[in-house]
């Protein structure tokens, strides 16, 4: 149970089979509270509407109360979201949504408890609906074209914030993935985004970032830190350092490596997250050395430090910064050690404190995890169990989409992968196809494909990518992994290095080559002590120097 449960007064219940068992035999339904650790928002609804007597009561005599973790439990989060934690979500004993909300004060609370026990006698299961993304039985499929990249560079122009820097106008998120994507195709907007993150949503006091910002100029800064959103941003800032030169950018980089490896630093691996208690952050910098810092959550996310090892890294191919290097090893072995089982499945976390460890085979964790082990395979020449991890992935979660065509069976060239098992008590049992995710986990095919030169990495990658064509025209520009994963398979570019990891010739090819073409050492297709240049397969070009090398990217 979440520690955070003891703080109120509702009797809360874990998340499983027994919760939803006790609310069919009392006839009553259930009330899901999702809370993410790192929040204020759930801190603050512990403090009061949880914690007031009546309410507390009324929830504990009329429902099943139920907390789960979303950091822990994402597949749980993922279906019952209501857009924000805390999620207040009433449930009926088959686990369909009654209805719900997001953050609730007293008032509020003490009404939708009235109106969904007026639901609930009225209606009874009745009352429950199954949410959309579930009830939709596939992805929409459709063929990959160059839509897609195309669409999603009309979707920045027209998103973006001329005056303020970034994408929308209203809340503004970082959108690392989305910057990465601009630095290729939109470069000043990329630049503009990268400053405003930089000097509204970096806490240049204690290191890290800040979540997002509530507000079109950046400011009513969200103070969570997380650490995947962190290891993301070091990695656009490096890309941005490499293509610009703009020192700030790799100051910045260097913080965030910084931060990562001391304060979010378990002594093993990297951290989950820091809260944002907003009291601490409204102390000016010198008053900070004299409060409690916002607590730290030791879990070890795979994911997370997936994510971490990924940027790490880059930042340490474009700078060769030994720290970064270092730890980005450090965390790879614990994930290879403790996290990665023998079949290549992920394991989603463990937590040290409680020696306590989470489900395995979550699409986000294979695909983040296959992230971190590609970019060792192309920075350190280390690949490690990244086939491993790629594998399970495609032998076990893609498909399974209806019953005409059971998993494995679906024609291949349009086949999205499933957010993990499907399996598990009230809408667990019903399969989802994670748009973003598919999208991430086939970047990291990509990747796998072009330096294992194995061709059931691409067609998988591909086949995830069309599974969701038909709705190019409808995705934002926080969807620009998947336009950057179907470009890259458009276009695919290696620069194979026939000398070791950590050449001279290796170590020019990771700086002079962009982002989205993948550095492969030690390998065959190129002479050896040359790099050979390859598009889509075919020999570019041969270079035996980094000078030479330099010549044949610019031309």
């Amino acid at each position: 149970m979440d520690d955070s449960a003891a703080e109120t007064k509702v009797e809360w219940r874990e998340w499983g089979a027994d919760a939803f068992a006790t609310a069919e035999r009392a006839g009553k339904p259930l009330l899901l509270s999702l809370v993410a650790p790192w929040s204020e928002e759930c801190a603050e609804m512990d403090r009061t509407t949880y914690s007031e007597p009546r309410i507390a009561a009324n929830v504990n005599d009329g429902f099943v109360p139920v907390r789960v973790n979303v950091d822990r439990h994402p597949r749980v989060r993922d279906r019952y979201n209501m857009g924000g934690f805390p999620s207040t979500v009433f449930l009926t004993p088959d686990g369909t949504v009654i209805t719900g909300a997001t953050y609730l004060g007293v008032d509020g609370f003490r009404e939708i408890l009235d109106a969904v026990r007026r639901t609930w006698d009225g209606k009874g299961v009745e009352a429950g609906s199954v949410p959309r993304p579930l009830r939709e039985a596939a992805p929409p499929g459709g063929e990959l074209s160059a839509r897609a990249e195309e669409h999603m560079v009309e979707q920045l122009l027209a998103a973006y914030d001329d005056e303020f820097g970034g994408w929308g106008s209203d809340v503004k998120f970082p959108m690392p993935r989305t910057i990465e994507f601009a630095l290729v195709r939109a470069r000043d907007q990329a630049t503009r985004t990268l400053e405003a993150v930089r000097t509204r949503l970096a806490d240049t006091a204690d290191g890290g970032f800040f979540r997002f910002a509530r507000n079109r100029d950046w400011s009513g800064t969200q103070h969570e830190k997380l650490a995947d959103e962190n290891a993301a941003l070091l990695r656009a800032f490096a890309h941005g350092y490499r293509y610009t030169g703009t020192e700030a950018y790799r100051e910045t980089a260097e913080r965030t490596v910084e931060y990562l490896t001391t304060e979010l630093w378990t002594g093993e691996a990297v951290a989950a997250s820091q809260g944002g208690e907003a009291g601490y952050y409204r102390l000016e910098a010198t008053e900070r050395a004299d409060a409690d810092a916002p607590s730290v959550d030791p879990t070890v996310f795979a994911g997370h430090n997936g994510v971490a090892v990924d940027a790490l890294l880059t930042y340490a191919a474009y700078t060769d910064d030994e720290r970064a290097r270092r730890y980005a090893e450090r965390a790879r072995d614990h994930l290879v050690d403790h996290l990665v089982r023998d079949d290549g499945a992920v394991v989603h976390y463990h937590d040290p404190e409680r020696e306590e460890t989470g489900p395995t085979g979550l699409l986000a964790s294979q695909a983040r995890v296959l992230g971190g082990l590609t970019t060792a395979g192309s920075v350190l020449g280390e690949l490690g169990p990244a086939r491993a991890v790629a594998d399970y992935a495609v032998e076990n979660l893609r498909g399974g989409i209806d019953d005409e065509h059971p998993a494995g069976e679906e024609p291949a060239e349009t086949v999205a992968f499933r957010d993990g098992a499907s399996e598990g008590p009230a809408l667990l049992d019903r399969p989802l196809y994670p748009l973003d995710t598919n999208a991430e986990l086939a970047d990291a095919l990509v990747d796998c494909w072009l330096l294992t030169d194995d061709e059931r990495y691409r067609e998988a990658a591909a086949g995830a990518l069309a599974a969701f064509a038909d709705a190019t025209d409808r995705m934002g520009v926080e969807l620009a992994t998947y336009a950057t994963a179907a470009a890259r398979l458009r276009d695919p570019r290696v620069v194979a290095v026939g000398a070791s990891a950590g050449s001279d010739l290796h170590r020019a090819a990771l700086r002079l080559t962009d982002h989205e073409t993948v550095v492969a050492p030690d390998d065959d297709r190129a002479p050896p002590d040359q790099a050979a240049v390859l598009a889509d397969g075919e020999h570019e070009g041969r270079a035996d120097s980094p000078a030479a090398l330099e010549s044949l990217l610019t031309d």
